[in-house]
């Protein structure tokens, strides 16, 4: 059964480039995008700038964006590029074994799961590219 609104949103951990961690459960209390993606994905390509914008709009009211790249099925050194090509400002997190797009029965690219402030998912969008207007209506929500 794939994952909708109301499921509790599956928990992950996952490393930046960088490696930094970021565990989802650790985030409770905020909203989050949990957004999986990858670099040859042409409508990823496309929402990004929508999602940085919403991201800068939202930050401060407890929004945080995890862009999930798909590593296992992407090349992993196209990752960094590509967050400095659309300049992303929020952690891209690598998922190199599949494990969390399996937890999320992931179906197509890019998949975006707007999680509440109780580790809830609010909305699910399959496909994009997502518009800012549908991004900020799926937020606003999620803060709730």
């Amino acid at each position: 059964m794939a994952l909708s609104a109301g499921s509790k949103a599956p928990d992950f951990t996952l490393k930046t480039a960088t490696g930094e961690i970021f565990t989802l459960s650790e985030l409770k209390g905020q909203a989050v995008l949990v957004n999986l993606w990858a670099t040859w994905c042409p409508p990823c390509r496309a929402e990004m700038p929508a999602i940085q914008k919403m991201y800068i709009e939202y930050k401060d009211r407890g929004f945080i964006v995890l862009a999930v790249n798909l590593t296992y099925q992407d090349d992993p050194f196209a990752v960094v590029p590509f967050a400095e090509e659309f300049n992303l400002t929020f952690p891209i997190l690598l998922d190199e074994t599949g494990e969390t797009g399996k937890a999320f029965q992931i179906r197509s690219l890019p998949s975006s799961y707007f999680i509440n402030r109780h580790g809830v998912i609010t909305d699910v969008v399959i496909g994009g590219p997502m518009s800012e207007a549908l991004l900020r209506t799926h937020i606003e929500k999620a803060l709730k």
